[in-house]
């Protein structure tokens, strides 16, 4: 095959891939508030995770919308990455955000008992650390645009100075930020209860699937390109790839090797007890 043909090739091939990894992660969203729903009871899951993954996906929406959408954005891109066509972002990314931010909302309604009808252990609440990252993470692009605002004239036509693009991209270190943070209150919570019961293995493997098959997308929409800015362009869909390969790994360590056959904490306790149980603490 010609060059032409092998662009071709590796086009269609990125289109499938991005929508193969969209549709794997978009399932993984599904097995555990199914799960939760099902035991009739949020124990074993951490309120920490559901609550600043909320936040991480609104702000994954925000930056892929406007990479796709905004011209500005677009024009500013183009202006720091000249030998790269189009920033590496696809429809399909943004069509992942958008549904996690309705999953993720979803999930985090099952902690309100009044709203589920679900049992949520009385100490199961997000924690001052993860309050503090969420206050954290909604001032950074503020203080951004503060910067943006304050350039002078002069600096605004040097497309390495501070620009909207900043602003975007500070909502991606954002979500790179939750989510190199979300997995540990899970995971120190399957440790501290010695078990994964309650937390749904079927999300783990479907989101390993699609940080596999993201990475993979990227590597050949940026092998297409003249260099290999794309991938550096588009760091929030680099790391958070790697990032979610990582903690899936650990995950599938506690559930098939470290914890396999655990039973469930709570049925030790008795479903009568009044003694809090330890997956009902925050870590």
């Amino acid at each position: 095959m010609d060059r032409s043909q092998v662009e071709v090739f590796v086009r269609a091939l990125s289109r499938v891939l991005g929508w193969t990894y969209m549709a794997s992660w978009s399932l993984s969203f599904f097995p555990l508030p199914i799960s939760m729903w099902r035991r009739k009871s949020t124990s074993g899951v951490s309120i920490d995770f559901n609550f600043i993954n909320l936040l991480g996906f609104t702000c994954y929406a925000i930056y892929t919308a406007t990479f796709l959408y905004s011209p500005v954005i677009r024009s500013q891109y183009a202006a720091r990455h000249p030998a790269a066509a189009e920033p590496t972002v696809r429809v399909n990314d943004l069509a992942f955000a958008a549904l996690g931010v309705i999953m993720c909302l979803v999930a985090y309604s099952m902690f309100w008992p009044r709203l589920s009808g679900l049992h949520t252990p009385r100490h199961q609440r997000v924690s001052w650390t993860m309050r503090g990252l969420f206050s954290g993470c909604v001032l950074a692009p503020l203080v951004v645009i503060c910067v943006v605002f304050a350039q002078t004239p002069d600096s605004k036509n040097n497309p390495f100075s501070w620009a909207w693009i900043d602003v975007i991209y500070t909502f991606s270190y954002d979500k790179l930020v939750i989510t190199t943070v979300k997995y540990v209150p899970q995971a120190w919570l399957n440790y501290r209860r010695q078990s994964t019961v309650g937390w749904n293995i079927w999300t783990i493997i479907l989101d390993l699937i699609g940080g596999i098959l993201s990475l993979l997308q990227l590597v050949l929409d940026s092998s297409l390109q003249s260099d290999w800015s794309g991938i550096t362009g588009n760091p929030a869909k680099l790391l958070l790839s790697n990032i979610t390969i990582f903690f899936d790994l650990i995950f599938i360590v506690q559930h098939y090797i470290l914890y396999r056959g655990a039973s469930d904490p709570k049925a030790k306790s008795g479903p009568d007890s009044t003694t809090p149980l330890l997956d009902d603490s925050n870590p």
